[in-house]
């Protein structure tokens, strides 16, 4: 049994998806989610941190690891996600060539495409005060790197090849995240194809289906405290 610490965000629909596609591939791990509701600060309790010391979900914790011995922790999604690729031998590649490829492009997502995603949201959307320099600087950044991904789409039915792998699953999440504040997809077509493929894929389905389940509050504006929780900041000041 593997318990999923999970909040209804990019970063956490990572984990329900590779798990989602885990079952449907013949591999199912068998998961409890466990709500961090990040707008009431679960994630400063100190039972989270002893799994989380970042104060950031998802994190699983895994409760019976393939060489039997004591569970196993796991936070980061880009960590968990290749410790449940590697632990199902599923998503990840047979020999080190396709590992190289899909590795390589889970990085670009969580050291590119995650942050400056995240950036262009927070100052479209979250931020108490507009600053343009800020919107324009992550909405170029968030715009190059989409250019980035389509053009390696192009040719390609998913990021590494052929195969739907994690990568696709760590990067899908983060392109177009913010409803509030979209961006033209327009100039994207081999990402508009990919995106929408993910999309109807059942797993996927599933996967974001958890997000209400879990929050029936997902979508609705977010308040002074909790902006306060998430940000460090007084959102009147």
């Amino acid at each position: 049994m593997i318990d999923l610490y999970y909040w209804p965000t990019p970063n956490g629909h990572k984990v329900t998806l590779l798990l989602e596609e885990l079952a449907d591939a013949g591999a199912k791990l068998e998961y409890a989610i466990r709500p961090v509701d990040i707008g009431k600060g679960d994630q400063f309790e100190p039972d989270f941190l002893a799994i989380s010391p970042n104060n950031k979900m998802p994190a699983i914790v895994d409760h019976a690891p393939v060489d039997g011995g004591a569970p196993i922790s796991v936070f980061e999604s880009g960590a968990i996600l290749l410790y449940l690729a590697n632990r199902t031998g599923r998503f990840f590649g047979d020999d080190v060539r396709r590992k190289v490829e899909v590795n390589q492009w889970l990085m670009w997502q969580m050291g590119g495409l995650g942050p400056m995603t995240g950036q262009y949201g927070h100052f479209h959307v979250y931020a108490p005060e507009d600053i343009a320099y800020a919107k324009t600087r992550y909405a170029n950044e968030a715009n190059r790197l989409l250019g980035v991904l389509d053009r390696r789409l192009s040719g390609r039915a998913f990021v590494a090849g052929d195969d739907y792998t994690i990568a696709d699953m760590a990067i899908y999440p983060w392109v177009n995240a913010y409803d509030k504040a979209p961006i033209d997809m327009a100039p994207y077509p081999e990402l508009r194809r990919w995106h929408a493929a993910i999309a109807a894929r059942p797993a996927t389905q599933r996967a974001y289906a958890l997000a209400k389940q879990v929050n029936p509050d997902a979508g609705k504006p977010m308040g002074d405290e909790e902006k306060k929780l998430l940000f460090g900041i007084d959102p009147k000041r």
